[in-house]
């Protein structure tokens, strides 16, 4: 399977500024639909961001306003700019490929740590 790596993560302080990306080599990024994710221990997995072949991008409420998804085909990788960061923000941050519901093309990378904390 192709396993996305994740990097980026670090610590800031709110209000802050972070640039997450997802490299998936081997494969044909142009026909994938990418997408980020972020997770808690004990809390369910949200979607906080995809963007589609064409580009077109879409955000959770959550980030909305504050962060920016895009991609670079040519580099199979995926980014996350993340600015006017919050305490909330702070969890685990994965990329993969959306198929369905619960349901990826890729398989799960380490993902990266983003810690908003003063």
């Amino acid at each position: 399977q192709v396993q996305p790596v994740e990097s980026g993560g670090g610590l800031v302080q709110p209000g802050g500024s972070l640039r997450l990306s997802c490299a998936a080599a081997g494969i044909d990024f142009s026909i994938y639909t990418m997408a980020w994710y972020r997770q808690a221990p004990g809390k369910e997995r949200e979607l906080v961001a995809h963007i589609s072949r064409s580009h077109n991008p879409t955000y959770a409420a959550s980030v909305k306003g504050r962060f920016t998804i895009s991609r670079d085909n040519a580099k199979n990788t995926l980014y996350l700019q993340m600015s006017s960061l919050k305490p909330e923000d702070t969890t685990v941050y994965y990329c993969n490929a959306p198929k369905s519901n619960y349901l990826w093309f890729f398989s799960w990378g380490q993902g990266t740590q983003v810690t908003v904390s003063s």
